[in-house]
């Protein structure tokens, strides 16, 4: 929307949306910077998500009859940019698992993302209330992830139980902070000999 707002310069109705002004509007998605970044241009993929977005909410006032015609009829989508997911490969968790890190908690909860997959946001809120016993008495996560806002429950090895420490009460990885994910972490892949380009995402796709 501020996007938009930005292009436009100010209020514009449904009845000034035309196919050409949407298409102008992407060509300048295409070619804009960031709001927050002036100095650094939004990426390809930021670009076509915007536009994906834009096109959903047309579709959603054609269907209102807000708009007389379906505009997305006469429009092309933004293409994704393929991009390169960087991971760990197991020889180099193990390096990571050999090398002492400044900040114990980073490395309990890196390494638990390597095992469960589950994402920075999800790891900083969980509590030992979401863990269970299952009837093999496994265990179990029940959490309701930030990004897809639906409940999952994922099964735990006893090796990624171990990284939480002693079972307790309140936050499972205390005094983890995201601010630690990003120079404490860098420097702690270096002192691995990892020369990859790894942030905390990635440790999902290891």
């Amino acid at each position: 929307y501020n996007h938009f707002e930005k292009f436009v310069g100010g209020k514009c109705t449904f009845g000034d949306v035309t196919v050409e002004l949407c298409e102008k509007f992407k060509d300048y998605l295409l070619k804009c910077k960031q709001i927050n970044h002036p100095n650094a241009y939004i990426s390809r993929n930021s670009a076509a998500g915007y536009y994906s977005t834009f096109r959903a909410l047309l579709k959603i006032a054609y269907k209102e009859k807000v708009l007389r015609e379906n505009l997305n009829d006469f429009l092309e989508k933004i293409e994704w940019k393929e991009v390169k997911k960087e991971y760990l490969t197991l020889d180099e968790v193990k390096k990571l698992a050999a090398t002492p890190c400044k900040i114990p908690v980073l490395k309990q909860a890196s390494l638990f993302a390597c095992m469960t997959g589950l994402r920075i946001s999800d790891i900083l809120k969980l509590d030992w209330r979401d863990f269970e016993v299952g009837p093999d008495q496994g265990y179990y996560i029940r959490i309701c992830t930030e990004k897809t806002e639906t409940e999952a429950t994922l099964p735990i090895s006893q090796e990624a139980l171990e990284l939480c420490g002693e079972w307790g009460t309140g936050k499972v990885f205390k005094g983890l902070t995201r601010s630690m994910t990003h120079h404490p972490l860098k420097q702690w892949i270096a002192e691995a000999g990892i020369r990859k380009h790894i942030t905390f995402h990635c440790f999902r796709h290891s």
